[in-house]
Formats: structure tokens, C-alpha cells, sequence
């Protein structure tokens, strides 16, 4: 299929002609179903294992990370801050961290 393209000024109408051909185009397209190369139309398999995987995100997003309130040193916090913003997801992770070593909790309790 052809592509057409009018260049229509402010306040002109197309030509008779112009529209006639815009018309029937249309007309035309319409008989032909629209596949983007990029996207194939789906299975209705892959629709099903998308419906699962977006069960799955959901239950994930329902688990969010409780909030808690703990007492630190202000030099201690004074150094987190400085991390600039997201500090609180890095001090989450140092506490992640220590809390899956056994290490360092064995030293901690010393």
C-alpha cells in the first residue's frame, strides 16, 4: 500500500480530487488488517503466561517493605545523609547484608 500525504495551508481546502483519493485509501485499508512487525499478534498461550506473570508482580508489590523506627547516632546518620538522596535504600541494604552474614552478626553479639 501507497502512502499519501496532502499539505493542506491554514484556512485552504484539499482539492476534490484529493480527497476522493484519501477516501478511497481508506477504504481500502480498512480491508487489510494492521500487524506491526515489532509487536505479532498474541497466542492466546502468551497471554495466559502474561496474565500469570502479572499475578505474580502484583502479589510482589502487596509485600512492601514494612516502615520502622530506629534509634542511630547522629554521626552515624549524619553519614548516611550524606550519601545524598536514596540513602535510606542504602542503609536497608547494610542492614540486608548484615543480617544474611552470619560473620558479622557473630561479631556484632561479642
Amino acid at each position: 500500500m501507497d502512502m499519501i500525504t496532502v499539505t493542506v495551508r491554514d484556512g485552504q481546502k484539499p482539492a476534490k480530487e484529493q480527497v476522493k483519493e484519501i477516501r478511497a485509501a481508506v477504504k481500502e485499508a480498512k480491508k487489510h488488517p494492521v500487524y506491526d512487525t515489532d509487536c505479532p499478534p498474541s497466542t492466546t498461550e502468551a497471554l495466559m503466561e502474561f496474565a500469570v506473570k502479572a499475578r505474580e508482580l502484583r502479589q510482589n508489590m502487596r509485600r512492601a517493605k514494612p516502615a520502622v523506627t530506629i534509634r542511630l547516632l547522629p554521626e552515624v546518620l549524619a553519614k548516611y545523609k550524606s550519601m545524598g538522596k536514596g540513602y535510606t535504600g542504602i542503609m536497608a541494604d547494610v542492614l540486608d547484608y548484615a543480617a544474611n552474614n552470619p560473620e558479622i552478626l557473630s561479631k556484632m553479639t561479642q
